[in-house]
Parts: structure tokens; C-alpha cells; sequence
């Protein structure tokens, strides 16, 4: 009900009878059924746009189980690969006549992980897609689709980790260390396990091996161990996105190491920053827009997109080892 004096809230009935069309129709144009006549929908989107109409998405829940809305559980949103994927899936959804719905999960607790998607489960989303893509989260038993953003197979961290390696064993590098991501992602259990693989078919070792929580200062504590293993023949290292071998290079740097001279470093992600790191950060590139189609394409039950192949971006920070 409107105030006193105010104006009226216009509804379904105004716009039929502006377009000159039952309410039944407006509400299937509204709800993209198929089948609707071009003309008929331009006709009711008119009505819509003339009357200042607003659809209620929770009315329209009641009566349709649908509210045009993704949810997205994320965790920590500073980092530039989940930033990125929001704002990725925010466009994606929007090319679809959606909208996206955000919950913040703690990064480290996939219990509260379950809970950011029952609560989205509540607001009556039409799907969900995990940023924070904890692997300890079961991906089905809810009543909507559920799907990662970068994919349950991990197929393109893989390959692209693989450029990666591929690319500092052309570069004539045998022994490698990595740092890898957090354990219980999803996404660095992939580019681990492409390391492992890829290294596997190149014939490097991966000599060592730790791991950080995607910041840049997990990488800088990670330095002492990697300079002990580049005195003990280890001469590049592959890390598993950008901010943490920002954190590495400096720390390496800061113990007297120079990069790439005494050991080449690579990181992953391409992140905005990286071509400005020093030395500039070799690093590879997904298609993140091309991640998040996919991934709003699966929740909505559309035709499959595929995501162009990850790009290796060799700048400054690798070079063949001393003595090559």
C-alpha cells in the first residue's frame, strides 16, 4: 500500500492495459517464457519502461520460485582473483537480465562456507557459484545448481599451470620449487596438481615444495626456505598466483638473491599490477569473463560455454638458469 499522498505503486494490471495484453503475458515476458511474439514483448518492455514498473522479486519468488538472482559465496574479496571473478560474474549475470547476490564466507572454515549458501538458498536464488571455492563443499544436495567458478575438473588451472612449467623447462630449468595455495581451494589443489603433472612429463623436479594463503606475505615467509633451496640447486620456482610471488621476489631479494639471475620466478593470475613488479612478473592469464559465462551458463541450465585457453604472459622474472 502506498503513503497517504503518495504515488501509487504500479502493478501487472497497469502494464497489461498498457500494452494492451492479458497479465498473464506480461508476466511471461517478465519471466522469459518462450514463444512470446517479438512485437508482443517490445510491446509489454515499452509499458514496463513508460510506467516506471518494478518487478518485486520476492512476490515473484512466491509465484514462480525464480527471483532473477545468482548467488555468489566469495571469501576474501582484497585478493585480485576473487575481486575479479565477482566483478566477472556481476557482468555476466547482467548480459542475462540478472543480478548477483553476495554472501562472504571465512576463508578458512568451510562450515561457515555452508552456511553463506544456505543463507543465499534462503533469499531464493536461481543458483550459486562458489569463488571461495573450498573443497571440503559438497557441490549437490542443495535445491539449487551449485558449481565453482573456475570449474569442478580444474581443467584450465592445470593447463595453464602447465604453460607455466612447459615454459622454464624451454628455458632449460630441471629443478624447480613451488609455492602453492591453500590446501583446501579447489583451485590450488588443481594448479598443484598441474605442477606435478607437468613437471612429471617435461622431466623437472620439483625439488620443493611449500605453501601460502594466497597473500603477499605468505609468499615473503616462504623465502628462507626457497633461498635454501636454490643454494641445494633449485633455480626457478612456480607460484601460484601473483600476489604470493610478489611477497617471494621481495623476500628472495631482500636475502640477497637477485631474480631472475640467481632464480627465475613465475607466478599465476596476470594480475593488473604485475607487468609493474620488479623485476615485471612472468606470469599466465585465464579467461576469467570466459569463467564466469561458464559457470552462470551452468547454474541457469544453458548451453555449455567454453573459456578461451589460458595465455602465458613472459615478462622480466624468468630467464635460463646461470650458466645456460
Amino acid at each position: 500500500m502506498s503513503d497517504a499522498g503518495g504515488p501509487k505503486r504500479v502493478g501487472v494490471r497497469e502494464v497489461a492495459a498498457r500494452a494492451g495484453v492479458s497479465t498473464q503475458t506480461v508476466s511471461r515476458v517478465l519471466n522469459d517464457y518462450p514463444g512470446i511474439r517479438d512485437a508482443t514483448r517490445e510491446r509489454v518492455l515499452a509499458a514496463v519502461a513508460a510506467l516506471d514498473y518494478r518487478v518485486n522479486n520476492a512476490a515473484r519468488a512466491l509465484g514462480t520460485s525464480r527471483t532473477r538472482t545468482v548467488g555468489v559465496v566469495a571469501s576474501d574479496a582484497s585478493l585480485h582473483g576473487p575481486s575479479a571473478g565477482i566483478a566477472a560474474l556481476e557482468r555476466a549475470a547482467r548480459a542475462r537480465g540478472r543480478w548477483i547476490t553476495t554472501a562472504y564466507s571465512a576463508s578458512d572454515d568451510p562450515s561457515d562456507v555452508d552456511a553463506a549458501v544456505r543463507h543465499l538458498l534462503a533469499q531464493g536464488v536461481d543458483g550459486i557459484v562458489l569463488v571461495a571455492s573450498h573443497a571440503q563443499t559438497p557441490l549437490s544436495g542443495y535445491d539449487v545448481p551449485i558449481v565453482p567458478l573456475y570449474g569442478e575438473s580444474g581443467d584450465q588451472q592445470r593447463a595453464a599451470v602447465a604453460l607455466v612449467v612447459g615454459h622454464l623447462a624451454d628455458l632449460g630449468h630441471r629443478r624447480i620449487a613451488e609455492v602453492a595455495g591453500p590446501a583446501d581451494w579447489r583451485e590450488a589443489r588443481a594448479r598443484s596438481a598441474g605442477v606435478a603433472s607437468a613437471a612429471r612429463e617435461r622431466g623437472v623436479e620439483v625439488a620443493w615444495r611449500g605453501a601460502g594463503d594466497w597473500s603477499a606475505g605468505s609468499g615473503e615467509a616462504r623465502a628462507d626456505a626457497v633461498a635454501r633451496a636454490v643454494r641445494e640447486g633449485v633455480s626457478a620456482v612456480a607460484v601460484a598466483n601473483d600476489q604470493m610471488a610478489l611477497g617471494l621476489v621481495s623476500g628472495l631479494l631482500a636475502r640477497g638473491l637477485s631474480v631472475p639471475g640467481d632464480v627465475s620466478v613465475a607466478g599465476f593470475d596476470d594480475n593488473p599490477d604485475a607487468a609493474f613488479y620488479t623485476p615485471a612478473l612472468t606470469t599466465v592469464r585465464l579467461d576469467v569473463e570466459g569463467e564466469a559465462e561458464e559457470a552462470v551458463a551452468s547454474v541457469l541450465g544453458e548451453a555449455p560455454v567454453r573459456p578461451a585457453d589460458p595465455v602465458l604472459v613472459v615478462r622480466a622474472s624468468t630467464a635460463p638458469p646461470r650458466g645456460r
